[in-house]
């Protein structure tokens, strides 16, 4: 359900900006609890190149679109209100003001942010327009669709060697394209991990891909070399959807994969009031990670207004 703007009451228990897995789910379980919520979805959810989804229980395989809508439907079964909008400011009085690009502010008393990340990919040609297909960036994700092909890495930081080495148990034909990376920078056991696992180094700048047929068959290097390879995997650059975060002061810790806030077991950051789940939270969370952070997060949240309610002397409101 998209709700359109209203002119009438726009205070709600809990707004929760993002509507992704986690998202959702935090969502479906507010709803449930009978709390006034509302979800503000910019459509941008990070998986949306992906074909399907996999590692997710009853779900493998499922499309990410599909998925999504499927959650929309059934918040929707317990009044939780869904907009289709961004949120681009945020303010903390005695309740939170959310600031919407399409020109409404909306309050709740507790804030779920799940603004998740963008992947920033490498400036090779061909990278962006086959990520998702041929070019990816999990094994977990995608390992077993593309099981016992010539694998490539395309190394943009030390880290690419533990991709290499991770993603050889899904292949035994791997070959790790240093790129940006120059050969003094890999250490003794870092050679020996790749000698072992059966991975092929290649020096040299990658220049770009060769497709055929819509398919990859090939990387090539800016010496004019081309190796066959039929799948290549790469490491994005996260930039974290913290910005909501930082305007209202909350903690940050820097990670390799970028800032995240500072949160407790339940997603709970820094700021009073406002939790966090999904990849806002952290780099690794999968689709399954983001939906069960935000159950624990919206759980979490129940019981603290309810406390809240409690102490104050009046009766929790539903």
């Amino acid at each position: 359900m998209t709700v359109e703007h209203r002119a009438a009451d726009e205070t709600y228990d809990v707004i929760v900006v993002g509507g992704g897995a986690a998202g959702l789910s935090a969502a479906l379980v507010l709803g449930r609890a009978r709390l006034r919520t509302l979800v503000v979805d910019a459509g941008e959810p990070r998986n949306a190149p992906a074909a399907h989804m996999q590692g997710y229980l009853t779900r493998d395989g499922m499309p990410p679109a599909e998925f999504l809508a499927a959650g929309r439907a059934e918040i929707a079964r317990y009044g939780v209100e869904l907009v289709q909008d961004r949120a681009v400011d945020v303010a903390r009085g005695e309740d939170f003001a959310v600031v919407l690009a399409g020109g409404r502010t909306v309050r709740a008393r507790r804030l779920i942010v799940a603004t998740g990340l963008v992947d920033e990919l490498p400036e090779v040609p061909g990278v962006a327009e086959r990520f998702g297909r041929d070019v990816l960036h999990c094994p977990f994700c995608h390992g077993w669709e593309v099981r016992d092909r010539a694998f490539g890495v395309l190394a943009t930081g030390v880290l690419s060697v533990h991709q290499a080495l991770m993603v050889s148990g899904w292949s035994d034909d791997v070959t790790l394209f240093l790129h940006t990376v120059g050969e003094e920078e890999l250490s003794d056991e870092d050679l020996r991990r790749l000698a072992t696992a059966g991975v092929k180094v290649v020096p040299g700048l990658v220049a770009g891909l060769r497709v055929s047929s819509d398919r990859l068959t090939g990387v090539r290097l800016a010496d004019g070399s081309v190796h066959d390879r039929e799948v290549l995997f790469c490491a994005p650059r996260a930039v974290p959807g913290t910005g909501l975060m930082e305007r209202l002061g909350a903690s940050l810790e820097s990670t390799p994969f970028g800032a995240y806030p500072v949160v407790d077991a339940t997603g709970r950051t820094s700021v009073p009031g406002v939790w966090t789940a999904g990849n806002a939270m952290g780099f690794g969370e999968q689709v399954i990670h983001a939906a069960s952070g935000g159950y624990r997060a919206a759980a979490a949240i129940v019981g603290d207004l309810l406390m809240a309610d409690l102490d104050a002397g009046s009766r929790p409101r539903r």
